[in-house]
């Protein structure tokens, strides 16, 4: 069984778009997955079209009611379950902190309610910055997928990543497993091509050879409410969050 987080501290880089299909591909190959959207702006949750009536039929009950996960799980039509989010959210770093035992909580709550069972991989959408949330996703998964859009600024907050992750093995006391993807590439642009070619130097083979194209399906299946498979099954999006699975898979990531 496998939790990875789906992890960049910089927004915009597909990062909610890569736990969508990742998800989405994950049940196309016969498992049944768990989604967690701990995004406050809960853009999974939208994406997968989930009604969520209150901040406390989401993961924010989780954290501010201590209302048990499996009681907040729903259907995901992209594939599997999801834990959905809510703006609400967002008050987590307010009311818990970042002591050691907040940051713990959802460790300790896939453990206890066993939803980490064998055979049910799990999806967590993180928020684009560090904080209580985030650092929950990395101490429960203790597996980082990185996104990294091909532009410079992306590649910069990538560094700044990996600074932040060797911090966080102090912690764990172990090494963080990480793999990162490039997302939104061109090959037609010089400016990708250089840029696979620095991150490639930088993260060896902990960078995927699986790149993610940019193309318009991708772009426009949020707005449909579907993954990638459902929306274009044919489109080098469907063909790149496929390969991109079968490499996971296929290195242990997964």
């Amino acid at each position: 069984m496998t939790i990875i987080a789906v992890f960049n501290q910089k927004g915009g880089v597909g990062k909610t778009t890569t736990s969508l299909n990742l998800a989405a591909a994950l049940a196309r190959g016969g498992l049944d997955p768990l989604a967690i959207d701990l995004d406050p702006q809960a853009h999974l949750t939208i994406i997968g079209d989930v009604p969520v009536a209150s901040g406390a039929d989401s993961v924010f009950g989780f954290y501010a009611q201590a209302r048990p996960l499996s009681d907040l799980v729903r259907k995901f039509p992209p594939g599997g379950n999801i834990i959905p989010s809510h703006m609400e959210l967002s008050k987590v770093d307010a009311l818990h902190g970042k002591g050691l035992k907040s940051v713990m909580r959802l460790k300790a709550a896939l453990q206890e309610e066993m939803l980490e069972q064998e055979g049910t991989p799990i999806v967590i959408d993180c928020c684009p910055m560090l904080n209580v949330l985030s650092l929950n996703a990395i101490f429960a998964s203790g597996r980082v997928l990185v996104p990294i859009s091909a532009d410079f600024l992306s590649v910069r907050g990538a560094l700044q990543l990996e600074g932040t992750l060797k911090a966080l093995e102090h912690v764990v006391k172990k090494r963080i497993e990480r793999r990162y993807v490039v997302t939104r590439y061109d090959a037609r642009r010089r400016m990708s091509r250089e840029i696979l070619v620095q991150l490639r130097e930088r993260f060896g083979d902990e960078l995927c050879s699986v790149h993610i194209s940019e193309n318009v399906s991708l772009a426009e299946s949020p707005a449909y409410n579907k993954d990638i498979f459902t929306h274009a099954p044919h489109s080098q999006g469907a063909k790149d969050y496929d390969a991109l699975l079968t490499e996971l898979a296929a290195t242990g990531f997964l």
